[in-house]
């Protein structure tokens, strides 16, 4: 009894050890999978953690843009991006737009950085763009600055208690922005309010910006673990080269974006009020008629994603008109001249209103396309003048001016001979019947009856 109750107590010490054993095994592939699931997510996480978003901003900023930077940060957001990272080269625009591109980059859950690429500038509404952004970067020879509100024009905003209200609004703006990034708020109010303009290392040494890079490699490098405060949470930078995407207009916000331009817009208008008028003037084929059609509606929409004066469009209009006017009387020339004159300052007033203070129209631009679209008209002017001289040799009215040889009396009216044709003919009103044999010229054609006199 003795002996069986050892042996009992031995396998029962053996089937604990072996449970034991078991549970020991089980809790071990447990502690692996767990691990090996863990890594998995995490490798997951910062492979989602690591995209980089590459988007272009070129141009006017306008409606378009603001929606574009809205689109691309929805985007981002969704596929959980690290890392936002816009091309930017503009030479200004709308207020309200600028306003939506900063809200837009302040509400993203993703970091943004604002990189001036070689060749590109950030002028007037691009530095508050810059100054929104998570990361401000510049390429060696770019710029960045001239923030100072102005009519289209170019010059400076007319009404001084309005120019105070515009200028202290973009100066505090300027300011919230360059505190909440950490940057130099007196260097950047400095770009509204003097309208300073920095090169990049400038920008650099001011605390304006906080990159210069050259690449985008080296932008990813450079912002590489840099701590952001994005939609109110502190992060890290977590993007690389490894997976970037590039993210463009499709072809109708590039159509939009490419019309909302102040300088095609102006191009349009006039180019399609010039093709209307000769149409007019030269009817017949409906081409010009159809292509200055298609280019007013163009034009209307460009007018319609910027603030356009209406006094702008109806001096474009009255330079067209003056310049019809002269070409209609056979005029010397003097009224094209002053056609010409007032086109070019419709384009310095069509966009002079609120809202465009930041908006940069080219005042060269503007002169030169008045200047060439004012030639075009007097080139085709005086074709226009040519072909209405030119004597018809064609019909019935081509026979004005030639011989006829009379072939029977007339009573009142006979039958007259030319170019080997028998014309019926009757003479002048008052003139003496004419007799056969005798030598006339053909004054006017009546339908099928010609208008002879002796000749």
């Amino acid at each position: 009894m003795r002996m069986k109750s050892v042996r009992m107590k031995s396998v029962k010490m053996k089937s604990a050890r072996l449970k034991s054993f078991l549970v020991l095994l089980l809790a071990v592939l447990c502690s692996f999978l767990c691990f090996f699931r863990a890594e998995a997510l995490d490798e997951g996480k910062e492979e989602k953690e690591g995209k980089v978003v590459v988007a272009a901003l070129s141009g006017t900023v306008g409606v378009q843009m603001e929606e574009f930077v809205a689109r691309v940060v929805e985007q981002a957001e969704k596929e959980k991006a690290g890392l936002i990272v816009f091309r930017l080269d503009t030479p200004g625009g709308l207020v309200e737009a600028t306003r939506g591109i900063t809200q837009s980059i302040l509400g993203s859950d993703v970091p943004v950085a604002m990189w001036v690429p070689p060749g590109g500038r950030a002028a007037s509404a691009g530095a508050f763009m810059m100054q929104a952004a998570h990361i401000a970067a510049m390429a060696s020879g770019t710029n960045i600055g001239a923030a100072h509100p102005v009519v289209a024009s170019g010059e400076d905003v007319p009404d001084s208690d309005m120019k105070k209200k515009i200028l202290n609004d973009l100066m505090a703006q300027m300011r919230t922005l360059s505190q909440m990034r950490g940057r130099n708020e007196e260097a950047a109010q400095q770009m509204v309010l003097e309208s300073l303009a920095l090169t990049a290392q400038e920008a650099l040494e001011e605390n304006v910006v906080d990159i210069i890079a050259d690449d985008l490699p080296s932008l990813l490098a450079a912002s590489f673990g840099r701590n952001v405060l994005a939609d109110g949470r502190r992060m890290t930078v977590r993007a690389s080269a490894a997976v970037v995407e590039e993210l463009k207009m499709n072809v109708q916000e590039q159509l939009i974006q490419f019309l909302s331009s102040p300088d095609i817009a102006y191009l349009l208008l006039v180019g399609g009020l010039l093709a209307i008028f000769y149409e007019i003037v030269t009817p017949g084929g409906f081409v010009l008629g159809t292509t200055g059609a298609v280019m007013l509606l163009l034009g209307s929409i460009g007018l319609k994603m910027l603030p356009f004066s209406w006094a702008g469009i109806a001096l474009a209009a009255a330079g067209v008109l003056i310049m019809g006017i002269d070409l209609l009387a056979g005029g010397t020339g003097l009224l094209s001249l002053l056609g010409v004159a007032v086109l070019a300052a419709g384009g310095l007033f069509l966009f002079r209103t609120p809202g465009g203070e930041l908006l940069r129209v080219s005042v060269g631009m503007i002169a030169g396309m008045a200047g060439a679209l004012g030639f075009c008209f007097a080139l085709f002017a005086l074709m226009v003048a040519r072909s209405l001289r030119v004597k018809v040799t064609t019909g019935q009215q081509g026979l004005v001016g030639l011989d006829a040889e009379v072939m029977e009396d007339f009573s009142p009216e006979g039958m007259v001979k030319c170019h080997g044709e028998l014309w019926k003919a009757r003479p002048e009103p008052g003139a003496e019947p004419l007799r056969k044999g005798e030598s006339a010229v053909i004054t006017a054609a009546d339908g099928l009856t010609l208008q002879v006199k002796r000749k």
